[in-house]
């Protein structure tokens, strides 16, 4: 029998922190957000609270349901205030020296038995948890994007996660009403292995001039029934995230099928990273998304 999850820390407040938080509020745990400023855990709590008014809109909640989930979550300004954790999990950018800071300023801080995840999407959770002073209580939670639509998460020990840590887990992702894929600690886990060489694939097509991106993307939509093309779901997670995503593909497997597309590097060196900067493959910026190219 592990640790009984009640208090979930969450660090990191962008797309998929304040996703994370948000389920796991709308599930009755009490939440602590943290990001560095203060106005950056404020912008998370407002995208919340505007997905929460969506989903009463939608009525597949209620108001009320929607204030009380909202009273659970509270602001962890400093990392020190994370310390009545059970669980914490790391949701900050996918750059493993930033992540090992992370771990290293936090770790301190925790009780003894408080379990530490990661929502990364590819790096080793095995080096991770190395970088901790608890690798028996360190695992991988990866959550889709966007968190309160997407059912799955993958869950990932490293070598040293201890059965117990695993069980607990499993058990709070099950209370948050999502399904469990067990993943091998391998680069890009499950979904992101099998995707994001898919994506760069798509992108290869686009630089060879087999296909413009309207038609990759009619294509794929059509012909392989996929609800967003390739390319458009690339905005959509951001082609920063991707590039990252294939280089420690590239990286850790060491084959070349992974080499990252020289047009996805070059729209990420321009900055153009989809629909967070309001370019990517589409532009943003007017009515309705327009290629690039």
């Amino acid at each position: 029998m592990g640790l009984t999850i009640q208090k979930i820390g969450v660090i990191g407040a962008g797309q998929m922190g304040n996703g994370i938080a948000h389920v796991c509020a709308m599930s009755g745990f009490d939440v602590l957000l943290n990001d560095v400023s203060e106005d950056r855990i404020k912008a998370g709590l407002a995208t919340i609270n505007g997905n929460m008014a969506r989903q009463v809109s939608k009525r597949t909640i209620s108001e009320e349901e929607r204030q009380t989930a909202l009273a659970r979550i509270g602001i962890a300004d400093r990392i020190e205030a994370l310390s009545p954790c059970d669980l914490v999990i790391e949701s900050a950018t996918e750059k493993e020296e930033v992540k090992r800071k992370i771990f290293q300023s936090l770790c301190p801080h925790l009780k003894p038995d408080a379990i530490i995840g990661s929502n990364t999407s590819s790096i080793s959770i095995t080096r991770l948890a190395a970088a901790t002073d608890r690798p028996e209580q360190f695992i991988g939670i990866h959550f889709m994007n966007p968190v309160p639509l997407m059912q799955l998460v993958e869950l990932i020990r490293g070598i040293a996660t201890g059965d117990q840590t695993f069980e607990s887990v499993r058990s709070f992702v099950g209370k948050l009403g999502k399904i469990v894929a067990v993943s091998e600690d391998f680069p890009a886990f499950i979904v992101n292995r099998i995707l994001l060489p898919m994506i760069n694939e798509a992108v290869y097509t686009l630089y060879e001039g087999v296909g413009t991106v309207e038609a990759i993307d009619s294509a794929m939509r059509l012909g392989a029934h996929h609800p967003m093309g390739p390319l458009e779901l690339a905005d959509f997670i951001g082609l920063d995230t991707c590039l990252s995503v294939m280089q420690v593909l590239h990286e850790g497997l060491a084959d070349s099928k992974y080499r990252p597309c020289p047009l996805l590097v070059k729209y990420v060196e321009a900055g153009w990273l989809g629909r967070k900067t309001k370019r990517g493959f589409y532009d943003y910026r007017g009515e309705k998304p327009v290629p690039t190219r």
